[in-house]
């Protein structure tokens, strides 16, 4: 029989006796109750059916549509997330590697002086030694070191890949919220200056009065101070929406100054007048990337500990080198100086194995709180589901209480101001409703402005905005810099064409 075949045969025997150390990974379990339907799917403002991936174009609003794009391709977060998917990547293709024969060559040509006992009589003792090989060397993974360090790889992968989809939901939902932020900001201005203006006409008749002699002058100076007080909120107002425009452009890849103006025109609240499609607990932790991520962290720890338990058993390799040691390039393939070397290499650390238990104990420490983060994962997700939901409808019962007070207001500081005409009040009850209705008004658009970061607060903790397919977010595509002149036309332009 053949070297080859001994060599074949005693590698069929180890790949039928081999066995990968340490536990097989198995899924974690999840308390039924937590796959059920959420507490406050009862209220008519959510609804059973499942997520939809492109929340936001229920909105039906091509402007944020297109922001939504242009960050998914520009965002820096993105492009970081997708860098440390490509790491992983590449840190799972080394780790296949190992699988795989090891070669090395090597060469050396050096001129020196020999011992005479090295060198035949007669010869130069000062002459050149070139040297050159090949080193091959294959290990046979009978215990699972290999196996286990791919498995350990691929879950790095994989919790990489749930991390850039983690940062692709947050941004499409900031995005979205910087969004209706800044269109929350501009009715919300309208609101307030509307109110200064009704102030002013409030002045403007009170004024006329004190000529005529039917007021003082106290009941001008109050009525004075609530229009400055109500005046003073424009600035502030003014601020906030510049504040989340200038997100909006961090958030898409650009300075503040290449923003196109569309994307500041909307002047009314984002808001959904549908029930919001919120599916079950099930369809939530199949969805959530923080789970999926905290999952495959959780099976990369498990194939870790078979990684260093393998160290209790010996390291087999099965290698050979070839080479040619020689005084003259012109000899170096004779058959004088020609050699080759085959056979087993085993390493083993044995009896004193306390570091590999002990880094073992490490391992299974490790797994034991991965598994523990991903309980806390899954209770948290449940956790944020609920707030927001309870958040949400809560404020839309708020909501309409502040609509029916508004209403009341109205009527009220309607009536006064004809009751002041015919003088059957004076401005102290004028101001009182003035400040009610003024109050009223503004809490009602604030409650608004509540109401669309709820919905959006809802659609980020479900999960929803995944989006393109996976091969465009990780790789970080984006067709050409955010700030690059012919982009900014582009993109300034499609959205002019939507707005038309």
């Amino acid at each position: 029989m053949t070297i080859r075949n001994h060599l074949l045969s005693a590698l069929s025997a180890l790949a039928l006796a081999a066995c990968a150390a340490g536990p097989d990974y198995v899924p974690p379990a999840v308390t039924p109750t937590a796959s059920g339907p959420f507490l406050s799917t009862e209220s008519s403002a959510v609804t059973a059916q499942p997520v939809a991936a492109d929340w936001w174009r229920l909105y039906d609003d091509p402007v944020l549509d297109r922001l939504i794009e242009d960050a998914l391709a520009a965002n820096t977060d993105i492009r970081v997330a997708a860098a440390r998917v490509a790491r992983a990547r590449a840190m799972l293709r080394g780790a296949r590697a190992d699988r795989e024969p090891q070669a090395q060559i090597n060469a050396d040509a050096n001129y020196g002086r020999q011992p005479a006992i090295q060198r035949f009589p007669g010869l130069d003792r000062e002459d050149w030694i070139i040297d050159a090989g090949l080193d091959v060397a294959y290990e046979v993974d009978l215990f699972g070191r290999v196996s286990r360090g791919v498995e350990a790889a691929e879950g790095d992968v994989g919790a990489a890949q749930a991390d850039a989809r983690a940062v692709r939901v947050a941004i499409v939902a900031e995005t979205a919220r910087a969004y209706a932020d800044a269109a929350s900001s501009a009715a919300r201005l309208k609101v307030a200056n509307d109110i200064v203006g009704l102030l002013d006409r409030s002045l403007s008749l009170t004024r006329r009065r004190h000529q005529a002699g039917f007021d003082t002058g106290l009941d001008t100076a109050r009525i004075a101070a609530l229009r400055n007080q109500r005046a003073a909120d424009v600035p502030a107002i003014e601020a906030q929406r510049d504040a989340a425009l200038f997100r909006l452009a961090e958030l898409t890849g650009r300075v503040p100054a290449d923003l196109p103006a569309i994307a500041a025109e909307r002047a009314d609240m984002l808001i959904l007048d549908q029930p919001i499609p919120v599916g079950d607990g099930a369809a939530l932790l199949a969805r959530r990337p923080d789970v999926r991520a905290a999952e495959q962290r959780l099976a990369a720890a498990t194939a870790r500990i078979g990684v260093v338990t393998a160290d209790l058993y010996p390291r087999i390799s099965l290698g050979g080198s070839v080479g040619s040691t020689s005084t003259s390039f012109g000899d170096m393939f004779g058959a004088g100086p020609f050699r080759w070397l085959l056979g087993p290499l085993i390493g083993w650390t044995f009896p004193n194995q306390s570091k590999a238990r002990a880094r073992i104990a490490a391992a299974e420490a490790d797994t034991q709180g991965a598994l523990a983060e991903f309980d806390g994962t899954v209770l948290a997700a449940l956790r944020e589901v609920e707030t927001a939901l309870s958040v949400y409808q809560h404020d839309l019962q708020r909501r309409s209480d502040l609509q029916a007070a508004y209403e009341e207001a109205k009527r009220a500081v309607e009536i006064t101001r004809v009751q002041q005409r015919v003088g059957s009040v004076d401005s102290l009850a004028l101001l009182d409703a003035e400040r009610t209705f003024a109050d009223a008004n503004a809490a009602l658009a604030n409650a608004d402005a509540a109401l669309s970061g709820d919905q959006i607060d809802l659609f980020r903790t479900l999960a929803g905005g995944w989006g393109p397919p996976e091969s465009d977010v990780l790789t970080g595509r984006r067709s050409s810099t955010p700030t690059d002149d012919g982009d900014q036309r582009d993109w300034s332009q499609n959205l002019a064409d939507l707005s038309d």
